[in-house]
């Protein structure tokens, strides 16, 4: 029988008590981690997180308890899977609080289903939306999302692929994005592979214009789109017809190219009509200065916790490289590219 290893080093609400057995109650053995003392092996395990935030937005403890899991072992997660709930006296810092989590918990070897996540704000007025198809006081669909969170993640088993699709989709250049050379080095590495290759120009994908729920889902069933183009002549049917995404991402003043973002916004048609939760998301991301993780988060955010994509361990390889050709230059980083070509190939192929 399957044991959920609940981390749970803060003091907790109410409330969070009741979303965290809400989760528990699709498992029949449990565990808790309730002190940084506690060593316990997490590695092959199941993994709740559950957070309680104070009105500023932090959970000390969990930030300690992260720590502790660094300083031990950079693999000391591997091979574990996880979900989160998270509670805050404050309508703010519930989604980037679990972004970061998410993003530690990844580089440490742990991998997140699709919708990972329930958060609980201080209203609970982000249930607001969803009290309109669960009928129910908004501390219910609370509860009532936990326990779908529960029963999804103690079935969760991603299932390899014999020959996979994989797609990549970028809007560099390739004579002189660091972001375009890196990825070839970790392309190389894939020889063999079944990859198709989406170069999303400027101005070819218009961002989401807004569309109210009924007219989003009237094009998503038809596997569309209202502004057209691209993204439903090229970029749906690809990712359709994918196993594994891999997003080229350069550091824009910290955030995902506007092409990119436009393309993961755009996606909420297709996704009105087609879950992702089978579907493996990589990036590739090179930085001028710093700043990588803040990309990390926003895909994280996008297409993790919102869109439903899974998040294999390590889901990501960042670099530092600011004139061009630079990267070539980082030392190890034509070991570290085939090590992530190599976690690619064992995340996604029978």
């Amino acid at each position: 029988m399957e044991t959920l290893y609940i981390i749970n080093p803060c003091k907790t609400s109410s409330l969070l008590n009741r979303m965290v057995q809400a989760v528990s109650s699709s498992f029949s053995n449990i565990e808790e981690v309730s002190s940084l003392s506690d060593t316990k092996d997490l590695r092959n395990k199941k993994i709740l997180f559950s957070v309680q935030l104070n009105e500023a937005g932090f959970c000390t403890e969990m930030d300690k308890f992260l720590c502790k899991l660094w300083s031990k072992d950079k693999d000391s997660l591997v091979g574990s899977s996880a979900v989160i709930v998270i509670h805050c006296s404050n309508e703010l810092f519930t989604k980037t609080y679990a972004q970061n989590v998410i993003l530690h918990a990844n580089m440490l070897g742990c991998s997140f289903m699709g919708r990972p996540l329930v958060e609980a704000t201080a209203s609970l007025s982000n249930f607001l939306v969803l009290q309109k198809t669960i009928s129910k006081p908004l501390d219910q669909v609370c509860i009532t999302l936990c326990e779908d969170l529960g029963a999804r993640f103690r079935l969760f088993n991603p299932k390899l692929i014999d020959h996979p699709k994989i797609a990549v989709l970028h809007s560099s250049n390739f004579k002189t994005s660091n972001t375009m050379m890196l990825w070839k080095m970790v392309e190389e590495q894939l020889e063999g592979y079944n990859i198709s290759r989406h170069h999303i120009e400027n101005g070819a994908v218009k961002d989401c214009i807004g569309c109210s729920f009924t007219t989003c889902l009237h094009y998503g069933q038809q596997k569309s789109c209202f502004y057209g183009g691209i993204m439903i002549e090229e970029i749906y049917p690809a990712i359709l017809s994918s196993d594994a995404l891999i997003f080229l991402c350069p550091n824009y003043n910290d955030n995902l190219s506007a092409n990119i973002s436009a393309v993961i916004n755009r996606l909420t048609a297709l996704y009105r009509t087609t879950k992702f939760y089978e579907k493996t998301v990589f990036s590739v991301i090179v930085s001028g200065n710093s700043g990588s993780d803040a990309l990390a988060k926003q895909l994280i955010s996008g297409l993790n916790i919102n869109k439903t994509f899974r998040l294999p361990p390590y889901f990501f390889i960042s670099a530092t490289a600011n004139d061009t050709g630079t990267v070539l230059k980082i030392d190890g980083i034509e070991e570290k590219a085939r090590a992530f070509a190599e976690n690619i190939k064992k995340e996604i192929k029978k």
